[in-house]
């Protein structure tokens, strides 16, 4: 099952990192579409996710994909918030709540994270 698992973690980071890098061939060669407009960084949003969720499937703790996670997307929208011209009403609040995340994360010692229910 660690087999399946590690085959897992990496089929889904690689597609994350295809979906950040070229998500319009991505869009093309799994939907027969290109991806246009607000569908690009959704698209590299969830790209973020998935590399996340292979980084959390991988032996080890699974704060430190969290952290990976919210500090990706906290850059990344803060990128379309500058130079993108992408911004909604709950942009900058989400930058903001991810920043936060991402530092109590980050600053979480692994005794912290003992005192809550495991998923492993």
């Amino acid at each position: 099952m660690k087999r399946v698992l590690m085959c897992a973690a990496i089929s889904e980071a690689a597609t994350g990192a295809a979906l950040l890098v070229v998500p319009s061939l991505v869009g093309r060669l799994l939907l027969g579409e290109e991806l246009t407009g607000i569908a690009m960084p959704v698209a590299r949003v969830a790209g973020i996710a998935l590399i996340a969720l292979g980084i959390a499937c991988w032996p080890g703790p699974p704060r430190v994909a969290m952290v990976i996670y919210s500090g990706a997307v906290t850059l990344y929208l803060a990128y379309l918030g500058f130079a993108g011209g992408m911004t909604g009403p709950l942009l900058w609040p989400a930058v903001v709540l991810h920043v936060i995340l991402t530092a109590l994360l980050a600053r979480a010692s692994p005794r912290d994270m003992e005192s809550t229910p495991s998923t492993r």
